[in-house]
């Protein structure tokens, strides 16, 4: 049986280029162009669900933990918005990364090299970000399990991820990694993507209740992500602690 979520084939992936993470046309830039939607989505929602009127530091006083945080992308604007964040990432070079940029912002940020499974901390999150990390684990299953145990009881967890679809094929894999060349081959591997059902019945399991779900979609003549209906390739999703 399974025991953990780390899966060193896409660990050492990452790690290669470790050091693109803040480099905005590297080969993370389909993630900066992604970003401003991501952290969108995120702010109107916790801004919503706990009834937030601070439009200069809306998560003060939030225990943010962001899972597989790559080098503080995203760590980086919740920490901003007044969060305390903590980030994990399993890629020793990742985290190197994101402390090496944490000396220049200055942020309250604390970043370990480490998987759920493995993390040591009594702490429990207002929320957990889980963001296009859960078809990179070795088994999702453990990895919610996990990640469901440091979150607050009505805490929330987003989870943003791929379809497993055949449009997701073609576009997330033929297309933006061989025909348009956005991510370096092999960034994905298909049999990885998680469908939504099946990512909200192992959510159920761990008492996570969904409360919104959401297509993100690419508009190439404005360049930019948007918030849609269509789920068929990205789709980020809210879940509540019960």
């Amino acid at each position: 049986m399974k025991s953990n979520t780390i899966n060193k084939k896409e660990i050492e992936k990452f790690s290669k280029i470790a050091e693109e993470w803040w480099n905005p046309n590297g080969k993370f830039k389909p993630l900066h162009k992604f970003n401003p939607i991501r952290i969108k989505y995120i702010k109107e929602n916790i801004v919503r669900d706990f009834k937030i009127r601070d439009k200069v530091k809306p998560f003060k006083g939030l225990n943010i933990l962001d899972i597989g945080c790559g080098g503080g992308l995203l760590s980086e604007p919740m920490a901003r918005l007044g969060g305390k964040v903590v980030g994990i990432d399993a890629s020793k070079k990742n985290i190197k990364v994101a402390k090496h940029h944490l000396r220049k912002s200055k942020l309250n940020i604390k970043y370990f090299n480490t998987s759920p499974e493995k993390f040591k901390t009594i702490q429990k999150f207002d929320i957990i970000l889980n963001m296009e990390i859960v078809e990179h684990v070795e088994d999702v299953n453990i990895f919610i399990r996990q990640s469901s145990k440091f979150l607050k009881k009505s805490g929330i967890m987003f989870i943003a991820t791929l379809n497993q679809t055949l449009k997701s094929y073609l576009f997330a894999i033929i297309g933006a990694e061989y025909i348009l060349r956005w991510l370096p081959i092999g960034t994905h591997e298909w049999d990885k993507f998680v469908k939504p059902d099946s990512l909200i019945n192992i959510c159920k399991k761990n008492s996570l209740n969904l409360k919104k779900m959401d297509g993100m979609k690419f508009n190439p003549i404005f360049d930019q992500w948007n918030i849609s209906s269509d789920k068929s390739i990205n789709y980020i999703s809210k879940f509540k602690k019960i």
